[in-house]
């Protein structure tokens, strides 16, 4: 069908602590250019309000979520796409730990896994930047998705139904310089990735209490330089190559706890800073406080502090050091659909 003159089957979903559009693949172009052409339309890029879409102007709400029956061992197979709001861009580079938590209730939703009593598993083999699983329990009371009621999760203002996400380690050591501290662009720092490359930094370092708030670090255009400075010299280093166009990695800005957690964070991702922590950085924050020994770790139990609240993660590692891999991981999200319908992006000749 021609996606300038028929509007495009689309489900929007606040999944954890982001907002986006989810598709099922068969309702998007095949061919990954053309996708990514259409996905720029409906999202309303390159515009850093995003006026002429779906998108609301921040990386953190211009997110899709494409999903599919899996061609592997799973129920679904999941692609997650960043459309970058003010710049032409649709890139695959990581996937999003926050909108994973959508994909099991749209699964449910579109039928692509049924019902299976008061909880439903879902496994979801994720695609991107290469393969890995996550089990997601959904809450399907009376054979439907249930999003209403349980608690607030930090980092949203209202409550909903929790998503429970258990992720399989990969048996990868989660050091990819192979050292816990490396020293880049005259920082001290950890390169970890345990689902998402992330540089941890500590906050003195920079000059930084570690407590301030996003808007004060997105203000300082010293410190975002330097911030970037870092990460670009990580992206060879951990293996990631030129990283100036990428989203990847982030760098978390780390500090002492302040409200009885294991540690402090603020997050560049990259160039803005999160209102919260992203799951799978999360993931990779708290393996790297782990394999560091802090004081601050109750077992398996690494509880980070962010802008907006507390983000806790369980991990269990096997080994050590920099040798460490990670044996499994688990967190507690929330999900809510927003809206389920057509969305009509603008024509081609309007994006010219």
């Amino acid at each position: 069908m021609s996606h300038d003159a028929d509007g495009v089957r689309c489900m929007q979903m606040r999944g954890g602590s982001s907002k986006g559009a989810y598709f099922l693949a068969a309702d998007l172009p095949a061919d990954a250019a053309e996708r990514d052409d259409l996905l720029l339309r409906i999202m309303g890029s390159p515009d850093e309000r995003q006026i002429d879409g779906l998108g609301g102007g921040h990386p953190l709400t211009s997110k899709v979520a494409v999903v599919s029956p899996s061609t592997g061992d799973a129920d679904v197979d999941y692609l997650f796409l960043q459309v970058v709001p003010e710049r032409a861009v649709v890139t695959d580079a990581q996937t999003c730990g926050n909108l994973l938590a959508g994909v099991g209730p749209f699964a449910v939703e579109r039928g692509l896994v049924p019902p299976a009593g008061d909880t439903t598993p879902v496994r979801i083999r994720m695609l991107n930047p290469s393969v890995s699983y996550a089990t997601a329990r959904v809450q399907t009371p009376d054979g439907r998705v249930r999003y209403d009621g349980g608690t607030v999760m930090a980092g949203t203002p209202f409550p909903a139904a929790p998503v429970e996400i258990a992720f399989p380690g990969s048996g990868a050591p989660v050091f990819p310089t192979g050292r816990l501290h490396d020293r880049l662009a005259g920082a001290d720092v950890t390169c970890v990735d345990a689902g998402m490359p992330v540089v941890v930094v500590r906050a003195a370092d920079l000059g930084l209490a570690g407590d301030e708030p996003p808007e004060a670090l997105e203000a300082d255009d010293e410190l975002r330089g330097r911030v970037e400075e870092i990460r670009r010299a990580a992206g060879p280093a951990m293996g990631l190559g030129d990283v100036r166009d990428l989203t990847v990695p982030k760098v978390s800005i780390v500090s002492p706890p302040r409200h009885g957690g294991t540690v402090t964070t603020r997050t560049f991702i990259p160039r803005r800073v999160h209102a919260a922590i992203g799951v799978l950085g999360g993931v990779s924050v708290a393996v790297a406080v782990r394999a560091a020994g802090s004081s601050e770790v109750d077992g398996s139990l690494v509880r980070i502090e962010h802008p907006t609240g507390t983000f806790d993660v369980s991990v269990e590692l096997d080994g050590d050091g920099p040798e460490a891999r990670l044996r499994s991981s688990a967190v507690v999200r929330t999900a809510r659909k927003l809206s389920d319908g057509l969305v009509w992006p603008r024509t081609r000749e309007a994006a010219r």
